[in-house]
């Protein structure tokens, strides 16, 4: 008998587990797959390493801070700074047509950029700092509202709205065409007031330090080990069935699947509300490998989110690639001690919405040519806005829809899950309670947090 059994091996469920297990439980985290971290993940191709999901780690406080999300996750974790060894990003952009705003972990950088473009905004701007700076995390009413409607309240011009939502969203909605203003709030916050960094190392030194860190205080971690059902009885978990066959019993059930996900699990026959659909925004995601950094071509930002219009379309895409928006990577330009890549190679990614039915009725040889020939288009459309580094690319990879559906088993391959979040984690079970996307913290930090959160509120007490 488990104190704590949680399903999935993400950030959430491996933060959960940590936390739980300093408090000597007794806590088994039993994952799908053959290795941890979803689609936060890595994998080797043709002798190269890519990170899958993570651009950059939101909420970077500098070394020594002792208050924001990051401070509070190394103090609940028994993390230091120095293990997960973050650089800050070099600095950022939004590109709209004849406006650009460039943006780093000093919030003065925006201000100033955001008096040169939109002059009759500078007070505006502050009174928006202001807004969400007193914003209340804990008050549940803030994630009921419009953040369009909250944000034309107190910015005049249309094209700002836009731009300050275009990076947001693109790291943290899963409303289409808006954001509940809690989630503007935070995704505020931890992008352009505290900023992004990533570890030399990627997404992979994360995960393995956290796996290290589980198995050490006696966690339990069983890969190709996926969660087939959850018995029921008298309103309780009462036992778990893996797909293997094998039944484990635990006090209480930790899930990290998503909310549909994890219902659709339960025996007891309750329907899934209908006020509580699944997401429908995925992502397709272009890697290219380059022979050079891309500094050498003209390219040193971090990270490019672009749009080619003043209007930005936050919404399932009718194409099998939305390509009039986007967000453009390079791992390579972080504030690293040393380069990336020791030999000068480098890497640009690409992220842009995508039609999960367009590519789940895909297979085999159709797959792989619509997978080389979006990437094409892809690609196209975002050196509209970054210098053209096509000349210089060696390796490409794609990831898809289908992708993430495999890897987070998330319905419609929805990378941020449920527009309805359930922010207390508790569900219609007394001893089952959910954690990670559909909770509703987001990216790398909130994740964690997540698991965090759910654990010290359900399972500590």
């Amino acid at each position: 008998m488990y104190d704590t059994l949680i399903i999935g091996a993400g950030m959430s469920g491996l933060a959960a587990g940590i936390r739980l297990a300093y408090y000597d439980q007794r806590v088994c985290i039993c994952e799908r797959h053959w290795t941890i971290g979803g689609l936060n993940s890595f994998y080797r191709l043709r002798g190269r390493d890519y990170d899958v999901g993570l651009h950059a780690v939101t909420n970077v406080t500098p070394k020594g801070a002792k208050r924001g999300p990051l401070a509070r996750l190394l103090r609940q974790l028994r993390l230091s700074w120095d293990e997960l060894a973050i650089s800050p990003q070099l600095g950022s952009e939004i590109v709209f047509p004849g406006v650009r705003l460039s943006f780093n972990n000093d919030l003065e950088l925006l201000r100033e950029e955001i008096a040169r473009a939109f002059p009759a905004q500078r007070d505006n701007f502050q009174r928006l700092i202001e807004t969400v700076v007193d914003y209340d995390d804990l008050d549940e009413t803030h994630a009921a509202q419009s953040a369009r409607s909250r944000l034309g309240e107190i910015i005049t011009d249309p094209l700002l709205i836009e731009m300050l939502l275009c990076p947001l969203m693109f790291y943290g909605s899963a409303r289409e065409q808006d954001m509940d203003w809690g989630q503007f709030s935070i995704m505020f916050r931890s992008i352009f007031m505290e900023g992004l960094g990533r570890p030399h190392a990627g997404v992979r030194l994360i995960l393995k330090l956290l796996v290290r860190k589980f198995r050490a205080l006696g966690g339990e971690l069983r890969l190709r080990s996926g969660v087939e059902r959850l018995h029921v009885e008298n309103g309780r978990v009462v036992g778990v069935r893996l797909e293997n066959g094998q039944t484990l019993e635990a006090k209480r059930i930790l899930s990290s699947a998503g909310w549909l996900e994890t219902m659709r699990m339960c025996d007891d026959g309750q329907p899934v509300p209908a006020e509580r659909p699944p997401g429908r925004l995925s992502f397709c995601e272009t890697i290219a490998t380059l022979d050079v950094e891309p500094k050498r071509l003209g390219y040193d930002r971090t990270i490019t989110f672009f749009n080619d219009w003043d209007r930005f379309d936050w919404r399932q895409s009718q194409a099998p690639c939305d390509t009039r928006s986007g967000v453009v990577c390079s791992p390579n330009n972080f504030d690293y001690d040393e380069p990336l890549d020791k030999a000068g190679a480098g890497v640009m990614r690409i992220t842009a919405l995508a039609s999960h039915d367009y590519w789940r009725q895909l297979d085999g040889e159709s797959y792989r040519l619509e997978k080389l020939r979006w990437y094409d288009r892809v690609t196209d459309s975002a050196v509209r806005f970054i210098p053209d580094y096509r000349g210089r690319v060696v390796d490409t990879d794609m990831f898809t829809p289908k992708t993430i559906v495999r890897f987070t088993g998330h319905e419609n391959g929805a990378i941020y899950g449920a527009p309805q979040k359930q922010l207390d984690g508790r569900t219609h079970l007394e001893n089952l309670f959910v954690c990670g996307t559909d909770q509703g913290f987001i990216g790398i930090i909130g994740a964690v947090t997540s698991g965090i959160s759910m654990a010290n509120m359900h399972c500590l007490k």
